[in-house]
């Protein structure tokens, strides 16, 4: 009987859990509504999963009943237009025709719960689109194999109800935006941008004759204006005379725009001068959301392609140490996009020609020249691996044949190939075709990534001073011995694609979109986003 009684106190102690506000019965009931409507999917989609939790968690309670939160957030969400991003995409403008019924004595309950739903949606939508990227980049690029930026969803809910808590909404945007410096740059690069488009843009050159130093041309005066709108040091006279401080200044605008540096305003430099500033905003955005997709994989030891830039970057500790050009794969041969890791080198290789090659470079030109495959040191093997004859294959249709170049001089990898695992058959590697590092435009190859100075890139990436340094890595190659060469550490490939590029005072440098990738995912930016939230009757969805 005691235990009874001790019972039924300790009973009645316990206070009974408050009911719900009319607010959050409103909110739990279009939380029901959505859950009932994604009843059938395995997975509710990643922010409406994290809209819906907030609220259980929270017993359904409003989360916007601050204005000082209100103001941050609405703050925030025009502040990602600084980002490449469209504040509409987080309904800015719908919420601020609604924010009325917070303080609108005869606003519904239901009203309010719609609005408290809708701005928590954009807010987790921003910060989501800040933190890692709004387009999923494996919808642009079936070979795309890098890591998202990870979420932890309980710290990400947790997150914003410690934001909410103090009115600390700005500082949360502010986390969410990656931290490396090269984002910010970015981001001052576009602001930049927009304040000239907003005074009419720049002015547009008349085609003509070339341009060159010391002539007068009445085309002069708007070329120094030009210039000047790009923070280009042009000078500050208003004559037609092209003097040598116009010149200075168009050869700089040339090596940052990959031109000719030459001084001369002839085609080329007149075209990249003349392409409209919206073009160059739509060029930044897009390199900006490449940056939320990317800037955190750049931590510790790892190399960058960069193969718009034309460049093979070595990092240490997440700084560049070194860097030497490159040439990639022609637009129809392009070179992919993807992560992979360097584990091993080889010294005098030997090239077995890929498929593509075999059938549309070599059988082309072994059908006119019989003598092509001596020539070239190529040998034939059957599927078994042994050697085959030339004279014995039927060339006209070949079947379950391989061919490989032998080592030394005049292999297509050159002296050295700089290994990774990967389905595409491609590598960083040396080359007998050194002359094509002076063009501007590098992109020849079938697909690998032929390397200036790849014996040095070698040296860092064995990391081992005693045993291979670059006197030992010359003595191993000049016996003409094929030798693998394992890394001690594997080290991090990334093969990126930026179309930007930032020089001295921030000044972009915009590449030539050598595989036309800018413009499909400058659509998916724009592509508009709808909140499943963003109802005025029924379910969630509709409007």
């Amino acid at each position: 009987m005691l235990l009874l009684l001790l019972g039924a106190t300790l009973h009645a102690q316990t206070p009974a859990e408050p009911p719900l506000s009319p607010v959050a019965e409103q909110i739990r009931e279009r939380i029901e509504q959505w859950r009932a409507v994604q009843a059938d999917a395995s997975t509710p989609p990643e922010l409406d999963q994290a809209v819906m939790t907030f609220y259980e968690q929270a017993r359904f309670a409003p989360a916007w009943t601050r204005s000082d939160n209100l103001d941050q957030l609405f703050a925030a969400l025009r502040d990602v237009a600084g980002d490449g991003l469209d504040p509409e995409d987080y309904a800015l403008g719908e919420l601020q025709r609604r924010r009325s019924v917070l303080s609108d004595p005869q606003a519904t309950a239901q009203q309010r719960a719609q609005f408290d739903l809708l701005a928590t949606d954009a807010c987790f939508a921003a910060l989501l689109h800040l933190y890692r990227g709004k387009v999923d980049p494996a919808t642009l690029d079936t070979h795309w194999n890098f890591d998202p930026r990870q979420i932890e969803q309980a710290r990400g809910l947790q997150a914003l109800r410690d934001a909410l808590a103090p009115g600390a909404i700005t500082g949360l945007f502010e986390r969410a935006r990656p931290q490396h410096p090269l984002y910010g740059r970015l981001r001052t690069a576009l602001a930049k941008l927009r304040e000239v488009a907003a005074r009419g843009g720049w002015p547009l050159l008349a085609d003509g004759a070339t341009l060159k130093p010391g002539v007068s041309d009445p085309r002069v005066p708007l070329l120094r204006e030009r210039l000047r709108l790009g923070e280009y040091p042009a000078g500050d006279a208003t004559d037609d005379h092209y003097d040598s401080t116009l010149e200075a200044a168009l050869r700089q605008f040339q090596r940052e725009q990959y031109l000719i540096a030459d001084g001369h305003l002839g085609k080329a430099t007149l075209a990249a001068l003349n392409v409209p500033v919206a073009a160059r905003i739509g060029q930044l955005r897009v390199n900006l959301e490449r940056a939320r997709w990317l800037l955190h994989q750049l931590q510790g030891r790892f190399v960058v392609v960069d193969i718009a830039g034309y460049q093979v970057i070595y990092y240490n500790d997440g700084k560049p140490v070194w860097r030497a050009r490159v040439q990639v794969g022609k637009p129809y041969r392009s070179t992919p996009v993807f992560k992979s890791t360097i584990t091993y080198i080889t010294l005098n290789p030997t090239w077995t020609v890929p498929p593509t090659i075999l059938k549309n470079d070599v059988l082309p030109k072994l059908r006119r020249n019989a003598g092509y495959l001596a020539a070239n040191r190529i040998r034939v093997f059957d599927g078994r691996g042994r050697e085959l004859a030339p004279a014995s294959v039927n060339w006209a249709s070949p079947r379950g044949v391989v061919l490989r170049q032998d080592a030394g001089p005049g292999n297509s990898l050159g002296r050295l190939a700089i290994r990774f695992p990967n389905d595409y058959a491609v590598y960083l590697h040396d080359t007998p075709h050194q002359e094509l590092f002076a063009n501007e435009q590098r992109a020849n190859s079938s697909g690998c990534i032929r390397v200036e100075r790849p014996r040095e890139l070698a040296e860092l990436l064995l990391d081992d001073p005693v045993a291979w340094n670059r006197a030992a890595i010359d003595r191993a190659i000049d016996t003409l011995k094929t030798q693998t060469v394992m890394l001690r550490e594997p080290v991090t490939l990334l093969l990126a694609y930026w179309t930007v590029d930032l020089h001295d005072g921030g000044r972009p440098g915009f590449r030539p979109d050598v595989y036309q990738r800018d413009g499909n995912l400058l659509a998916a930016l724009d592509r508009p986003r709808r909140s499943p939230w963003l109802v005025v009757t029924g379910t969630p969805g509709t409007r």
